[in-house]
């Protein structure tokens, strides 16, 4: 039986002390737990490394997304695994609620005020993201109603939402909504995404699943394509790969990415972006992969 530090620590709900149930057998633990299957109620919440709210930003999960929480400590986070792309981490139970009721819809907007009835003139301090995923409970006029389980829910305009099968056509169109989007490391909303993070909300708006972290993506996704000086085979919607960064094509020249470089999603010249990026730890593209459209 192997030990947990043997397998990806992202993607393997086990530690010394406590592993999934389904693990057992395979991995040596103290306990074993089943899980108890959630969702997020808060707007997003954070997936962090550690149970301090001060820990490292690993991912974010949007609201609606489901989590398997494994273990809740007296700090009140719970650990556990998302259900979406399989990562691993510590999430503030207060933002789960395992009554939240199966998504029926999925945000489309870039980012849409919640509002507390149905109305636009109404005062909202919350704002939803892009592929959060929501349960209308009714449509009222031109807006529809969440619910989120045992933490109440609100509003939003039908216009920004729509039923979890309709799906985008063209990913690369979903990832230029967030030009200018400010660069944060393990974000995944419209306040602030990394580059990975972007290329996965993006394929996911158009059906296509993407594992959270570049080099998942790379070893994951499509089909693999040559790198040669000029590059010249390229079109809109490859994914071009260095060690720990990724971009997407928006043409057969230009790269769309968010990079610590500008602090933002930026678009630029593939070119000017190589030159640059093998300059710094990044180094040389290490992969380029074309991701097939769903039919």
């Amino acid at each position: 039986m192997s030990d947990a530090r043997d397998f990806d620590p992202r993607l393997t709900p086990a530690r010394p002390d406590l592993a999934a149930t389904h693990l057992r057998g395979r991995i040596a633990a103290a306990h074993y737990a089943d899980g108890t299957l959630m969702r997020v109620v808060a707007t997003h919440t954070a997936l962090r490394r550690e149970p301090r709210s001060d820990a490292s930003l690993d991912t974010e999960l949007l609201a609606g997304e489901a989590f398997i929480t494994y273990e809740t400590d007296e700090n009140g986070f719970a650990w556990g695994q998302s259900v979406g792309d399989g990562y691993v981490g510590h999430v503030a139970r207060d933002d789960l609620d395992p009554q939240a009721p199966e998504p029926t819809h999925r945000l489309t907007a870039l980012r849409s005020p919640l509002y507390p009835g149905p109305s636009l003139k109404l005062p909202t301090q919350s704002f939803l993201s892009l592929n959060a995923r929501l349960h209308v409970s009714a449509i009222e006029g031109a807006y529809a109603r969440i619910a989120c389980g045992s933490h109440g829910g609100g509003y939003v305009h039908t216009a920004h939402i729509a039923p979890l099968a309709a799906l985008e056509d063209d990913p690369v169109a979903v990832a230029e909504r967030f030009l200018h989007t400010p660069y944060l490391w393990g974000g995944r909303t419209s306040l602030g995404l990394d580059c990975s993070g972007l290329v996965q909300l993006s394929l996911a708006a158009a059906g296509i699943y993407a594992p959270r972290d570049a080099d998942m993506q790379e070893a994951g996704l499509g089909q693999a394509l040559a790198i040669d000086d000029e590059l010249a085979h390229l079109t809109r919607g490859d994914l071009v790969f260095w060690k720990g960064h990724v971009g997407i094509m928006c043409d057969g020249a230009t790269l769309l990415h968010a990079n610590g470089h500008h602090m933002a999603v930026a678009r630029e010249p593939l070119a000017q972006a190589r030159e640059r990026i093998a300059k710094n730890s990044f180094g040389p593209i290490t992969g380029i992969r074309r991701v097939e459209r769903r039919a």
